[in-house]
């Protein structure tokens, strides 16, 4: 696990390590509330060569930026819901895959299912910064 503690003009750091380390797969996203979740993704798109505007899926489940960065939001609906529709076997085409509100279950399918699974936990802390904690599966 690595950790990190960073103001928003400095997430540019993690995007950084984890786009060495994770080149495809799924980026479990985990926070409050405004805890940065969509702002990550937008750095990340960024940094991997997409301009295309990135919003948060909350009511729309999915977005998809350049041909193979993927944006996912459970909050509204849950796993049982995002199953139901099929999405998993979205989580299976070539590209990297961020998933907002994802919980242990989903990480569990994914490494059964031998997909590449990768959690960021976000936390709000004092000063405007946030905690990150990565961890790989």
């Amino acid at each position: 696990m690595k950790t990190y503690t960073l103001a928003l003009d400095e997430i540019d750091t993690i995007v950084k390590d984890i786009a060495k380390e994770f080149k495809s797969g799924v980026v479990i996203l985990r926070g409050d509330l405004a805890a940065g979740k969509t702002t990550f993704v937008k750095k990340m798109a960024l940094y991997l060569g997409s301009d295309e505007e990135v919003t948060s899926p909350t009511f729309s489940l999915q977005h998809t930026y350049s041909k193979n960065i993927f944006h996912y939001d459970m909050y509204n609906h849950g796993l049982e819901h995002f199953i139901s529709l099929g999405m998993l076997e979205e989580l299976e085409r070539d590209g990297i895959h961020f998933v907002e509100w994802g919980d242990d279950r989903l990480i569990e399918i994914l490494s059964e299912a031998g997909i590449d699974v990768m959690s960021i936990d976000i936390e709000k802390i004092p000063n405007n910064k946030r905690g990150y904690k990565a961890c790989m599966y």
